[in-house]
């Protein structure tokens, strides 16, 4: 007897504000190569949860959501990530969070999601480094750090490009 397939893995992304939702995106659109361009601008907290247990994922992670009052994010600066630009997130509580559902999912995360957690906003990828080199330049020549509230995380299936909307998990009791 052979086993089912295996289903496509599921990504968590940290979802925005909706003023910080349009600043990023709207950079995403102008900067990322639009033939690459597949998904809207997302701060990635796990690559690839197994698409199998789709369930155990969405109970694990509302339960884990419902018990925090929504993150304070610091938007701290730009990255220089070779072929594109990224902005640098920090939150404490937000780590704390991903560190949690880290250790409950422990057995399935893969080596990309096991190393060490740096969240960003990708708003240019897969460009000349020359062509990173210049955005980087003039995004940090008029940054000014700033903080929002992030209100969820959202579930996705990754569809070898695009990635298909699964659930949104408010946080905080009443969210």
């Amino acid at each position: 007897m052979s086993e089912p397939p295996l289903q496509p893995p599921l990504i968590l992304t940290l979802a925005f504000d909706a003023d910080t939702f349009a600043h990023f995106d709207g950079l995403r659109r102008r900067h990322f190569p639009e033939n690459l361009n597949f998904i809207p601008a997302h701060a990635t907290l796990f690559h690839h949860l197994p698409g199998e247990a789709e369930r155990g994922v969405i109970e694990t992670i509302a339960t884990l959501a419902r018990t925090m009052p929504a993150p304070e994010v610091a938007v701290t600066g730009l990255r220089f990530i070779g072929r594109g630009v990224a902005y640098s997130l920090e939150s404490e509580a937000l780590s704390g969070f991903r560190a949690k559902l880290a250790r409950a999912f422990d057995g399935h995360l893969t080596a990309q999601d096991r190393q060490g957690w740096r969240p960003h906003v990708t708003v240019q990828n897969k460009v000349s480094p020359e062509t990173a080199r210049a955005l980087h330049a003039a995004l940090q020549h008029g940054f000014t750090p700033f903080r929002f509230t992030a209100p969820a995380t959202l579930l996705w299936r990754y569809l070898g490009g695009p990635w298909e909307a699964r659930t949104r998990f408010a946080f905080g009791e009443n969210g």
